[in-house]
């Protein structure tokens, strides 16, 4: 009973401290923008290589929501299923992995993406 009531405290703990880990309140100017801009504008962009093989633009609000040649990328409230999320955390085939032979995303830059996402997409 002793070692049941120490394995939940441990367990709580492991939870709280990680909870404060998650970025809050994401911010798509502030936070995601920059992210894509390191990591996607250089290929997603009308007359880049990644626009030319998805027809997705990730240079504004706007055309990360409208999603290209294969749908929608970002289902707001659902980073599970978004193809964005997906892509850079390399939930799918590690032939299209974002981002395509570059620099992968680091913990945080992925968590902000997740978060985003989760909170809804928002334009702000």
């Amino acid at each position: 009973m002793i070692r049941h009531i120490s394995d939940c405290g441990a367990i709580l703990v492991c939870v709280i401290m990680l909870g404060g880990c998650s970025p809050r309140n994401v911010s798509f100017s502030a936070d995601v923008q920059p992210i894509l801009k390191q990591y996607c504008l250089e290929c997603h962009v009308p007359g880049g290589r990644g626009y030319d093989a998805s027809g997705f633009d990730m240079s504004s609000y706007e055309t990360v929501m409208k999603g290209g040649k294969f749908g929608t990328f970002v289902i707001p409230g659902d980073p599970f299923t978004s193809t964005l999320n997906m892509l850079v955390e390399g939930r799918a085939d590690s032939s299209i992995r974002m981002p395509h032979g570059g620099d992968k995303l680091n913990d945080r830059e992925i968590a902000i993406l997740r978060v985003w996402v989760q909170e809804g997409a928002k334009n702000n």
